[in-house]
């Protein structure tokens, strides 16, 4: 009975001793609970909250395992002491390569988009430069960006000088890019920068067509005609030049014709041929009581001839020896002058012997000796048969010479020709 009253009375003390021991532990975590600070960290847009006995910022990162880099952004410094209700953001830096014009940059930021990035930078782009990203997107970490940005240059167009932008793109792309077209016809010179010229040159090309009036020259038509002497010509109708369109192809460079050819013709009216009648008709026969008359002047010529005159041999110096070889005729020869009242003076040949007094002609038969053919004439020389008359027919001559009195005091002469050629 004793024993069971002590254990009494020691449970009775055993109790109120572990209550206290109770109340302590919970005492001591109540204290801990109600000392602790509350912090928000923020980390990339993450929210915690923590509670924390940390002294400072960089214990409390540390106990919640937050490592910040050298380029990362904290809102508080590292021995910023910790005070209840504190926040605490962070921003991880991302690692960005910018290349501006083969230039290369390295980037570490924590901007969110890349024209938050240029704008903390001062980097700035326009419309005309090549971006390989919108600068409105998300920067994600080792983002590689590319820029060419638009260099102002001065081309030649078509004569004037335009300023276009460029950013190092092939010539059809630059202009394109700066609203330049160019026709079907137009070209591209390059030229040599280092020689002061335009890089390039536009050579606008135009083509057109034109239509050209011309004429079409008439031709000689000649016809025989047996109601004209032997010489003789007449004009039966008059040539008329015809009409033709030419279809001309002009290009023009730069405003200025460079080229021009002939596409078409179109014949619009035909010429006329100039017709010229020939005559064929023989010279009459002389007959022998014409023959005892005085001498008819020959064609350009009138001279005074006697019969009566005792025959006077030419003077010394219109003779020379008789050559050799050749046809020969026994011929009656008279002498005649070209500066006579009513001759020409011009030849059946064409000879102006009033321009050439002193020329060797004599008039002949053709059928005999063929006009142009050149003779020796016994005491007259060498001379060319360039003339014909009325009455020279058969083996007949007449002699040209200087004067009148000369033809007069020649009388009728027994003469040898000899034909030369």
């Amino acid at each position: 009975m004793k024993f069971l009253s002590k254990l009494g009375s020691v449970q009775k003390l055993i109790i109120p001793i572990v209550g206290i021991g109770a109340l302590i532990v919970f005492a001591t975590m109540f204290m801990y609970e109600v000392t602790q600070a509350t912090v928000e960290i923020s980390h990339d847009g993450e929210m915690q909250t923590v509670k924390t006995h940390s002294s400072n910022v960089a214990e409390l990162l540390d106990e919640v395992g937050i490592e910040v880099g050298e380029h990362d952004k904290l809102s508080n410094r590292m021995n910023d002491p910790i005070q209840n209700d504190m926040e605490i953001n962070i921003q991880t830096a991302t690692h960005v390569i910018i290349t501006i014009d083969d230039k290369e940059h390295e980037f570490y930021t924590t901007a969110d988009t890349l024209e938050e990035l240029f704008q903390n930078e001062g980097i700035s782009f326009t419309d005309r430069d090549i971006v390989s990203h919108d600068l409105s997107q998300p920067i994600e970490e080792d983002l590689v960006f590319v820029a060419t940005t638009a260099e102002k240059m001065t081309i030649i167009d078509g004569g004037e000088e335009v300023t276009v932008w460029s950013t190092g793109e092939s010539v059809e792309e630059l202009l394109e890019n700066n609203d330049i077209t160019l026709n079907k016809h137009d070209r591209i010179v390059h030229g040599n920068e280092e020689d002061g010229e335009a890089p390039i040159s536009i050579v606008r090309v135009d083509k057109k067509v034109k239509e050209v009036e011309k004429s079409i020259p008439y031709k000689e038509e000649e016809q025989s005609d047996d109601s004209l002497e032997k010489g003789q010509t007449k004009v039966i109708s008059e040539g008329k030049e015809g009409k033709l369109i030419e279809t001309h192809e002009i290009t023009l460079e730069n405003g200025k014709e460079s080229d021009r050819s002939v596409i078409e013709e179109t014949v619009v009216e035909d010429s006329e041929n100039r017709v010229v009648a020939v005559g064929t008709k023989e010279p009459e026969v002389v007959t022998l009581a014409e023959e005892s008359k005085p001498k008819e002047e020959s064609t350009s010529k009138s001279k005074e001839e006697s019969s009566s005159k005792p025959k006077e041999e030419p003077k010394e110096e219109t003779q020379s020896s008789e050559p050799s070889g050749g046809k020969t005729y026994t011929m009656t020869a008279t002498a005649y002058t070209a500066n006579c009242s009513g001759c020409s003076g011009i030849t059946a040949t064409g000879i102006d012997l009033n321009a050439n007094p002193n020329m060797k002609v004599i008039a002949v038969d053709p059928s005999v000796i063929p006009l142009g053919t050149k003779v020796w004439v016994e005491g007259y020389g060498e001379a060319i048969a360039g003339d014909t008359g009325g009455s020279i027919k058969g083996n007949r001559i007449d002699i040209h010479v200087s004067s009148s009195s000369e033809a007069h005091n020649f009388g009728f002469q027994t003469v040898t020709v000899k034909i030369l050629d």
